[in-house]
Parts: C-alpha cells; sequence; structure tokens
C-alpha cells in the first residue's frame, strides 16, 4: 500500500512580545484529519529566520526559562553584524541556528508520539514581526 502525504499551512498571530505558542492541540487535529488512525511522522515546518520550533515542557517554568536562555544567548544590543531591521534585532536571525525551523515527530496509530509534558512550540523572539506560518505535513 503506497504512502499519503497530506499537508497544511496555519498562520499564527504572535503578538508584540517574545513568546512560544504551543501548537501541540494544532498538530493533534490536524493528525485526526490527516492520519485516520494510520502510522508516520508528522514534519513541522516555519519558514522564517527569526523563529524555530521546539520540543518542551509548558507550563512549569521551562518556556519561560528557554525565552530567558534565549535572551542571555542572544541580546538585543549592537554586537551583531547582521543589522537587518532595528537595532539590536540582528541576534532574532541566530535564533534558527539554536531552535532549528523543523522537526520530525512520531505518529503511532494516528497520533502524535509525545513523551511526559512535552509539547510542539513555536518559538519567536523577533518583536518586529508578530505573523507566522507553520506548514504541518503528514506522512504516513
Amino acid at each position: 500500500m503506497a504512502g499519503t502525504f497530506t499537508t497544511r499551512t496555519i498562520n499564527i498571530t504572535t503578538g508584540p512580545a517574545e513568546t512560544l505558542h504551543d501548537l501541540t492541540n494544532t498538530c493533534s487535529a490536524f493528525l485526526r484529519e490527516a492520519a485516520h488512525g494510520r502510522n508516520g511522522l508528522l514534519n513541522i515546518f516555519t519558514p522564517h529566520a527569526t523563529s524555530g520550533l521546539a520540543i518542551i515542557e509548558t507550563g512549569a517554568g521551562s518556556d519561560d526559562d528557554l525565552l530567558t536562555a534565549l535572551r542571555d544567548l542572544l541580546p538585543a544590543d549592537d554586537r551583531w553584524q547582521d543589522r537587518h531591521g532595528s537595532p539590536g534585532r540582528g541576534g532574532t536571525h541566530m535564533l534558527p541556528a539554536l531552535v532549528p525551523p523543523h522537526a520530525t515527530l512520531p505518529v503511532v496509530d494516528g497520533e502524535l508520539e509525545l513523551g511526559t509534558s512535552q509539547s510542539v512550540v513555536l518559538v519567536n523572539t523577533d518583536r518586529e514581526s508578530p505573523e507566522r506560518q507553520v506548514r504541518l505535513s503528514f506522512l504516513g
């Protein structure tokens, strides 16, 4: 039996602050429509130079800790050679090197196979770009 490929692009407004936007429920809803109980892979991709995707615990402080760590690693100051946008924005262009713009996750019996307390999140530290796209693709 040949595999199937289903894809969908979703638009997300993250707002004017650095944020982690939880995509777990969106991914699960997509899989209910696309996987039909099959096994396969879910690929998640965000086509932006200043955002990434992470698998992390949310709600217990880890989400705030990640944003704090990224602020420490990628401060909004004038040290960056990349001067695209407003002053201090160059560090946001380094984000995808640390938090990749893609993730591929197992799907078992049509459901996202995450560990205990794991969530799929869009990481956006770019306050000037609050509109983001995420492409969900199921191969099964």
